[in-house]
């Protein structure tokens, strides 16, 4: 199995950035495929009060959403995050949601701002999000699917390495995302 994942993740694709995502998201699928029955059906509660996690989901108990625990292009493994979590476009995310909700099945998207934000840890160092529930998580800006209110061609994003929100990116400039579903 882990010379398939190898090969799965190492495997040349040329530059296109939609097979890239393909390609990482086919092997994330593979490595969640392969996770006992005995493992995935028992949530074990966390330290924090405010997730259970299941494996590659954190479900938080305020809200019913169900957070994937790895940024996209992370591959959960040994109960954490590993491999670099890709920085992408709106159109790029849009790709990416749409292999991840085949493959994975579910409606995962992007979260909204309130969402977004309530992952925010303010008492924790950066990245300000609990890292125990959310492994590995990049200490910048991640996209939210809300555009600005007062300048329509921008779109919100919360910073984990400060814990503020802005609304100033531009669709076409690549940030991290992180994907949710439920709500």
């Amino acid at each position: 199995m882990r010379d398939l994942r190898h090969h799965l993740l190492n495997k040349p694709i040329g530059q296109n950035r939609l097979q890239r995502i393909s390609a990482i998201l086919g092997a994330v699928i593979f490595i969640f495929a392969a996770v006992s029955p005995s493992q995935s059906a028992a949530p074990q509660a966390t330290h924090s009060s405010s997730y259970i996690i299941s494996d590659y989901i954190a479900v938080d108990l305020r809200t019913g959403a169900e957070w994937m625990r790895c940024s996209v292009g992370q591959i959960f493994e040994n109960n954490t995050c590993t491999g670099d979590a890709m920085k992408l476009s709106q159109d790029e995310t849009r790709q990416a949601i749409k292999i991840a909700n085949k493959e994975l099945g579910g409606l995962w998207r992007l979260p909204t701002l309130k969402e977004l934000e309530s992952l925010v840890c303010q008492e924790c160092s950066a990245p300000k999000i609990d890292k125990v529930v959310f492994p590995n998580t990049l200490a910048e800006p991640y996209w939210t699917g809300e555009k600005n209110w007062v300048t329509s061609q921008n779109i919100w994003s919360v910073n984990f390495m400060t814990g503020f929100s802005y609304g100033r990116f531009f669709p076409y400039q690549s940030l991290a995302v992180r994907l949710v579903k439920g709500l």
